[in-house]
């Protein structure tokens, strides 16, 4: 088991964002978290990525427990994200806002650095080398000297995950990857993750409100409704459950396409 938690609860003064929420990821799974507006989606990732301590619960990577760890540590034993709204270095290049996920992973110390010693050229090279083949991956390798606030917005979504991803991760947690995307743009991205999952041997969860992609690519879905969990299983369970399905589209409907 890559990731479980556990009875997970959070409140926001009168608000329950969250209400005894169990999750587990099994390694190399590709899971998604589902759910309509307000359900706790984005609450899950930011408890387990530390930037929310629960009230009641527990969260373990490799059954290491990790809730009140600090989020560098958690990203540290090897959890890493993206966000629901964009957030990149803005006023970096394309390159250097991935060559920052390689810090915790640099083979050189302070002293090389200043001194610009031998390990410290040899590290950066290193880098340098990594850098580009993600960016090559990504297809941005065109863009790497670009500053990324000029990117258009579907390139700024693939920068952030190849951030994500550069910093080694055992699990990847993508907050609404195709927020914004066309359908065309959603079919790559569909082929993208598969590819990544495979090619870095990721466990990868998603949230994501285009059910199509969802239902294409997750192996299993979580189902939020007001902080809770309703239903799990495999898409096929899920678009004909009947409280998912009033939970989405209200009473007395069929079915989720």
């Amino acid at each position: 088991m890559m990731l479980e938690a556990k009875g997970l609860t959070k409140h926001f003064g009168g608000i329950m964002a969250l209400n005894g929420v169990d999750l587990h990821l099994r390694k190399g799974e590709l899971a998604g978290l589902i759910g309509p507006n307000g359900s706790g989606k984005t609450t899950v990732f930011n408890v387990v990525t530390g930037i929310y301590r629960p009230d009641r619960g527990s969260v373990s990577i490799e059954g290491k427990p990790i809730v009140g760890l600090a989020p560098h540590r958690i990203h540290h034993l090897g959890v890493s994200r993206t966000f629901q709204n964009i957030r990149l270095f803005r006023n970096l290049t394309v390159m250097d806002n991935v060559r920052t996920a390689f810090h915790p992973r640099i083979g050189y110390g302070p002293l090389s650095a200043l001194w610009r010693g031998g390990k410290y050229r040899e590290g950066e090279r290193e880098i340098r080398n990594k850098t580009l083949e993600l960016l090559a991956l990504f297809s941005l390798q065109v863009r790497k000297d670009e500053i990324a606030r000029n990117l258009p917005y579907g390139d700024q979504k693939r920068l952030e995950i190849a951030r994500a991803v550069a910093s080694g991760p055992k699990v990847l947690l993508l907050d609404e990857p195709a927020a914004g995307m066309n359908p065309s743009e959603v079919r790559a991205l569909t082929d993208f993750l598969l590819e990544i999952r495979r090619r870095f041997d990721l466990t990868i969860l998603l949230i994501e409100h285009q059910m199509r992609l969802a239902m294409g690519i997750c192996e299993r879905l979580v189902v939020l409704d007001f902080g809770e969990v309703i239903a799990e299983g495999t898409p096929n369970e899920i678009r004909n459950d009947t409280r998912v399905v009033e939970a989405y589209l209200g009473r007395g409907s069929e079915r989720l396409q």
